[in-house]
């Protein structure tokens, strides 16, 4: 999260700013809102309006500040009380250049934020939406969650927002609350994991709620005595970062259990202290809990009253999987593609009254050219099925199982990649202008 080529997770420098205005529900409708999002990677993308420009962010539970990415002409929004500051994020690299902008306003439908800080990234090397196939233009997290109830339903795509001093629970006796611990405005729970598979001991630890990151779980290797990278595991990309490409030994425990629900065997990547130091500097921190295992819930994010709810929906006991190919697909850019423009008639001579005797005959009298999606190869992970066919970095995606890569969303791609093991896969690409055509089968190394 990143079920994802990307995992997003951000930390800040600590900025001294001055206090931000409250969302407040607008209209006659005060108590309650509710909007449609996307789900992409496992990552809840929502329309959010900034300064009257509506643009798309995703909503996020690990940033305590909101972002926004360089935007284009189109996309171009007007920024108040602006000063020049530095954020640095998960990865090894150098701090980004951003902006700090204070007086904006932010509205979802009609819940209205005034007096809203905005932290603008000058340079955005991180490159957020190619890796997502779409165009993301920020995250927001804190800001926003701090003044409402949220309730998440993954399966329905839908986000309702609730007015904290009118909302009131139901009794839910199939849900399950866990208390949030907050540091630096940023959501824990206690939950417990149990690493080892030959004792059965149960391990507690103190994980993010990370609703911008899509793997299942991140571990901090190192963080307790018990939490070591497991015998079986493979060194994997698990996500970028601002500050870099995030790498770790990807694995599986034996199971997590949150409160009186137990997921079996969720893949955990281990982090090691040089790709999370900034995260580390909350010590009591053992890793995150991303939307792999959140998607499995309806899930009740209450800031304003400290507590995590949970329901389980029916996806709660399907197997973990993750990016089993070893490639890192990213959007890049469109190309002019040739179409056939098909015309159809129905031809009923000789046919009765039933219509169902009618003949529909189609036949290509021109083409035509169209912008469509391009995709390449970003990365390959080392000795994975599609480095060991002979893929290379940059090639540029044609067709996937026969079908025209334009023709394809990028997540739809990505998520055949978390399939099942074994399926085979096969891929045809452009190298050097000449056409390559490869195949592999998904392979499972945990």
């Amino acid at each position: 999260m990143k079920k994802i080529l990307l995992t997003l997770f951000i930390s800040f420098f600590c900025l001294s700013a001055n206090a931000q205005g409250k969302f407040q529900f607008l209209g006659n409708n005060t108590d309650k809102q509710s909007i449609n999002f996307k789900l992409i990677n496992n990552l809840i993308v929502i329309p959010l309006e900034i300064n009257g420009q509506e643009l798309s962010f995703i909503l996020d539970t690990g940033v305590n500040k909101t972002i926004l990415f360089n935007l284009s002409e189109r996309d171009s929004v007007g920024l108040n009380n602006i000063r020049k500051v530095y954020i640095r994020g998960l990865g090894s690299g150098e701090p980004v250049e951003a902006l700090l902008s204070r007086g904006n306003n932010f509205r979802i439908k009609n819940i209205s934020g005034s007096n809203q800080h905005l932290y603008v990234i000058l340079k955005d090397a991180f490159d957020i939406s190619a890796k997502m196939g779409t165009t993301i233009h920020g995250i927001i997290g804190y800001d926003l969650l701090k003044d409402v109830v949220v309730k998440i339903n993954y399966v329905n795509k839908r986000i309702e927002f609730y007015n904290p001093k009118t909302y009131k629970y139901n009794t839910c006796k199939k849900c399950e609350t866990l208390p949030l611990e907050f540091h630096r405005n940023k959501p824990y729970v206690n939950v417990e994991v149990q690493v080892d598979t030959i004792t059965n001991k149960m391990l507690p630890v103190k994980l993010l709620i990370d609703t911008g990151g899509s793997d299942a779980l991140w571990m901090f290797e190192g963080t307790k005595e018990e939490l070591q990278t497991p015998k079986k595991f493979f060194k994997d990309i698990i996500g970028e970062g601002f500050s870099g490409t995030i790498y770790g030994n990807r694995s599986r425990i034996k199971k997590i259990a949150m409160g009186k629900f137990e997921l079996k065997e969720p893949t955990a990547s281990f982090l090691d202290s040089s790709s999370t130091f900034n995260a580390r500097q909350f010590k009591e921190r053992n890793g995150s809990i991303g939307g792999e295992i959140l998607k499995r819930f309806k899930v009740w994010i209450d800031y304003p009253n400290k507590q995590l709810v949970l329901k389980k929906n029916a996806s709660l006991n399907k197997g973990f999987y993750y990016n089993m190919s070893g490639l890192h697909i990213v959007y890049d850019g469109q190309e002019l593609i040739k179409e056939k423009a098909i015309t159809r008639f129905t031809d009923s001579y000789n046919s009765s009254s039933n219509t169902t005797n009618s003949k529909t005959i189609s036949f290509i009298n021109s083409f035509f050219y169209r912008f469509k999606p391009k995709y390449k190869i970003d990365k390959i992970v080392e000795n994975s099925p599609a480095f060991k066919s002979g893929l290379m970095i940059g090639d540029i995606i044609k067709k996937v199982n026969g079908r025209a890569a334009h023709e394809y969303h990028l997540n739809e791609i990505i998520e055949m990649f978390h399939t099942k093991p074994n399926r085979k896969i096969k891929i045809e690409v452009e190298r050097n202008g000449i056409r390559l055509k490869y195949e592999f089968k998904l392979e499972q190394r945990i």
